[in-house]
């Protein structure tokens, strides 16, 4: 190298951090940093200057002010020019040529629930600072905000003396995308931080102003149709057993469509509802096959059985680790894909016979509970809510309507069907029964009649109609769907009331001697 190189180091998350100063330190690039980050480099054995030394001025306000200072803003957005120069030097500065900066874990203080001060501490200053100074001079400074991008700059220091102009405005854009998505979360903090102190909004995700932000993750084969072009986007802090943290575990042979993730998700967000063995069976982001049982075999056997025809080229989710039993099972009928929260050792090369097979390990797991924000986009916007997170207890907690109440049998009945219910599009009607095991017998889903998704429904089940239960995700407007139920051999019925022929709907239902209950809370599904 013509002249020594001169780094900057001052980072938070310190993955591949003594390597790659150790590889800097070879080349003789002169290392600066500050704080936390020079102590775990001097304890790698690398030699550091402090920026304090660098700059003269000591670190002032327990830390808070340490970077920002003309020395080390006039190094960074110095340009090839000899005015500037001669500025940097009358200032005591020399040239920094490698700004390596990732920003106080903002997010993770908030993720965690740290109190308010804590929080209002971790909002970097000098880093993000450091960072757009760094990128604006892409055309002399290399800035670096992802330890991945480490082992390309140490080959490119090695081979060619520093990166091209090309890479470090590619590094650029990657910094200010870096500090985008970071104001974004301190935005949304304070955001939600005032809705929740204010009446204006019901949801502290529901303040005036909506940012995202989201990474690529890959291409995928196609979006809904095969001449659209598609990709998947994530969320940087998209949470563990979520589908955008999901591994692919398979033989890769195909890559993943729009449709597929999409099925994936329902699939996913489905079998979340329960606590026992379970299994869904998705086609066209409708469940067709569902089940729970003592064992996941068991589970999946039946929701495979509750609609064969159906679930071929499906997708199954999955709630517990898939044993090899189950995998067995699995590759019996051609899947689109598997997805699960992990993949035992001994069903893995069973499920990889089927070469064209996906398989995605969630490793985490999220309960049926858990919030979260969602969103769909309309012309020119997007409409945004609060995920649909209750079902659990509805039906236990419900009002007995009819002249019968639900035998014990019954209730368990509707209590699955009517979990399985807030997954189905609407109009939507499940069948379920509890013996032997709970399953799904009938889905009707996605008619604009609700008499019509009863018929689908009671035609899907076939003989296994009769003594099944009912869960509607809407009221009944009109006696008839109730009527059609009862000619099946319906046993009993659970949905939200609230129409204005409900009286006329539960003589329907004493007059077939059917049993229902009214829960109060509606699930429809667009």
């Amino acid at each position: 190298m013509n002249q020594r190189l001169r780094a900057l180091i001052s980072v938070s998350d310190k993955q591949g951090l003594a390597e790659f100063a150790k590889e800097l330190a070879a080349l003789d690039v002169e290392i600066l940093s500050t704080g936390g980050t020079a102590s775990t480099l001097r304890e790698a054995g690398i030699k550091v200057i402090d920026v304090a030394e660098y700059t003269q001025s000591p670190e002032i306000m327990g830390g808070r002010v340490k970077t920002l200072h003309p020395r080390v803003h006039g190094g960074i957005l110095l340009r090839d020019r000899a005015s500037d120069r001669d500025e940097l030097s009358s200032i005591g500065g020399k040239p920094i040529d490698i700004v390596v900066v990732n920003l106080y874990p903002f997010g993770a203080t908030v993720a965690r629930a740290a109190p308010h001060e804590e929080v209002i501490e971790n909002i970097d200053i000098g880093g993000p600072s450091m960072l757009r100074s760094a990128a604006k001079n892409y055309g002399r400074v290399t800035v670096v905000v992802d330890p991945a991008d480490y082992p390309a700059l140490v080959f490119a220091l090695k081979s060619e003396g520093g990166l091209s102009v090309m890479e470090r405005e590619r590094l650029a854009g990657k910094a200010f995308l870096h500090t985008a998505r970071y104001d974004k979360a301190i935005a949304a903090y304070f955001a939600d931080k005032a809705t929740q102190e204010s009446a204006g909004s019901r949801s502290p995700g529901l303040g005036d102003a909506l940012q995202i932000h989201l990474k690529k993750a890959y291409d995928l084969r196609y979006g809904e149709n095969p001449h659209q072009a598609a990709a998947f986007f994530v969320a940087p802090d998209a949470p563990a057993g979520s589908l955008a943290r999901a591994r692919s575990v398979g033989q890769g042979a195909k890559e993943l469509s729009f449709n597929n993730l999409v099925d994936a998700e329902a699939a996913l967000d489905a079998v979340r509802e329960f606590d026992q063995p379970a299994a869904v069976v998705v086609k066209h982001t409708n469940p067709c096959g569902v089940a729970e049982a003592d064992s996941l075999s068991s589970a999946y056997e039946r929701a495979r059985h509750a609609d064969a025809l159906s679930a071929f080229g499906g997708i199954v989710a999955l709630n517990r680790t898939v044993d090899a039993e189950t995998a067995s099972l699995l590759v019996q009928t051609f899947l689109e894909c598997v997805i699960a929260p992990a993949f035992s050792d001994e069903a893995l090369p069973i499920l990889r016979t089927k070469a064209q097979l996906r398989l995605l390990a969630t490793d985490g797991w999220l309960t049926a509970q858990h919030r979260a924000m969602c969103a769909k986009q309309v012309g020119g916007g997007f409409v945004y809510q609060e995920r649909d997170a209750s079902a659990g207890g509805e039906v236990k907690g419900a009002k007995v309507v009819t002249e019968r109440a639900p035998s014990s049998e019954e209730l368990r009945a509707l209590d699955f069907a009517w979990r399985v219910c807030k997954h189905v599009k609407s109009n939507a009607i499940v069948l379920a029964k509890a013996t032997p095991g709970l399953r799904t017998v009938g889905v009707g889903a996605g008619q604009m009649s609700r008499v019509v998704s009863v018929q689908l429904a009671v035609e899907k089940a076939g003989r296994e109609a009769q003594d099944s239960v009912l869960a509607s995700d809407a009221f009944f407007p009109f006696p008839d769907g109730v009527l059609r139920a009862a000619e099946a051999g319906v046993s009993a019925i659970a949905q939200p009331g609230g129409s204005k022929k409900d009286n006329e709907v539960i003589k329907a239902a004493d007059a077939a001697g059917m049993a229902m209950v009214m829960t109060g809370v509606r699930h429809f599904r667009h």
